[in-house]
């Protein structure tokens, strides 16, 4: 107990740490922009009697695994989102369908947070016998959000499909993604139940959303974080591309994002043009939209058009991940003084060792979204990299000094806790 108790504080120690060493990353690519209007983001949370079930990690009941997860995305939410939380299933006990087909509140409203006042709210729900609106509530969340320029996303958690039927949220998500409005919608599903994760897939694909299977409150908060944390890069809508089977067929991308479909156990290729100077930057998403076998990884590499892989990504995950990704960067040295500034092609070849159980569907094949950017180094003064990292010798050296503190950190505490473990 000890020991754990030390080690949520080193935890504690290495965060703090790991802050100040990107603290000048964090303000060069932080949330609020100055002159652009805050991100705004609402919660809509599933609070129907299926919510007391308790089938999470270490027994916990769902509803109280994303309360849980609530309170820690509150905690380390960016000042500068404006956030707001609205329910479905919440106040409709009884058997009336129509009654309980309305049954969507806002709890909160979008705006700047109390963090007190939002927990407290949150605090509050209990689970009644009521129905699903998911549809409703994404009509309601989208009206609370406003219409005022800036990014807009709605994170959905829920354990179980509409069970209304109209309006079909299926559709209410396309209707909302063509109405010109920059939403976005990620969906959270508390049950691994296909007819969940099929509609849940559903509503996020047809707004270049997210849908993601969490066990645990851990894993809910982790993932609601990096959502709202997301809320501020701008809305692209992805070009539909057709990946090749071999480099030389490839289709020819610029910066931009991208959406396929990848066949299993077959690479598709793309080509992007790459200027010596310049470095290349990729992420690739493959995501499991049906049932599948566990264990498994996509994989990302960067070839010459001869065939020499220049770098790698790499991903794996387990029956509970449905989202995979990975991303990989690539710079092509400066010129030399007489050689040719030409761009050459470096083919982009996206794997993946997804696999269906017998009994399911193999077409058609799985969601890609691959984004690619090219950045000119002279011309790019910024010290962060993509995906979040930093370059330099400066991030290496605090992330070594780091490390060796934490490692004397740990070890002592380890020794700690075995003395007094002997002592008593």
């Amino acid at each position: 107990m000890i020991i754990r108790k030390w080690s949520v504080a080193l935890s504690g120690l290495l965060t703090v740490l790991m802050a100040g060493a990107f603290a000048p990353s964090a303000l060069a690519d932080g949330v609020a922009r100055e002159g652009e209007p805050p991100p705004r983001v609402e919660l809509v949370l599933d609070v129907s009697g299926s919510m007391k079930e308790r089938d999470m990690a270490g027994g916990q009941s769902r509803i109280a695994a994303a309360q849980q997860a609530f309170n820690e995305v509150l905690d380390a939410m960016p000042e500068e989102v404006h956030l707001g939380i609205r329910t479905l299933g919440a106040g409709n006990p009884g058997d009336d369908k129509v009654a309980g087909c309305l049954d969507s509140d806002q709890l909160y409203p979008v705006g700047p947070v109390d963090r007190l006042e939002a927990k407290t709210a949150v605090a509050t729900l209990r689970p009644t016998t009521g129905f699903t609106p998911i549809g409703l509530a994404l009509r309601e969340a989208d009206n609370d959000l406003g219409d005022d320029p800036g990014t807009r996303r709605i994170v959905l958690i829920t354990d179980g499909e509409d069970s209304c039927g109209q309006p079909d949220p299926c559709v209410v998500a396309r209707e909302l993604a063509a109405s010109g409005t920059h939403l976005v919608i990620d969906t959270l599903g508390l049950t691994l139940d296909d007819a969940v994760r099929e509609q849940l897939s559903c509503i996020a694909e047809a707004t270049g959303g997210t849908y993601t299977a969490v066990q645990d409150a851990d894993q809910l908060a982790d993932r609601i974080g990096q959502l709202v944390r997301r809320a501020d890069v701008p809305v692209e809508n992805p070009a539909a591309v057709e990946g090749a089977t071999v480099c030389a067929d490839a289709p020819l991308l610029g910066a931009g994002v991208y959406i396929d479909r990848a066949e299993f156990g077959e690479p598709r290729w793309y080509r992007v043009p790459v200027r010596p100077g310049q470095e290349l930057r990729a992420s690739v998403s493959v995501a499991a939209d049906r049932a599948m076998d566990p264990d498994h990884g996509v994989l990302l590499r960067a070839v010459s058009e001869d065939g020499q892989e220049l770098t790698r990504g790499t991903g794996a995950g387990h029956g509970r991940t449905d989202v995979m990704s990975t991303g990989l960067r690539y710079p092509l040295p400066e010129p030399e003084e007489g050689d040719s500034s030409t761009a050459v092609a470096v083919c982009l070849k996206v794997s993946n060792s997804f696999s269906v159980p017998e009994g399911q569907p193999r077409t058609p094949g799985l969601p890609v979204e691959l984004s690619v950017d090219v950045v000119s180094g002279p011309d790019n003064p910024s010290d962060v990299a993509a995906f979040g990292l930093a370059r330099g010798w400066v991030p290496l050296l605090l992330l070594t000094v780091v490390g060796l503190v934490a490692g004397v950190l740990w070890g002592l505490l380890v020794r700690m806790g075995i003395a007094l473990g002997r002592a008593h």
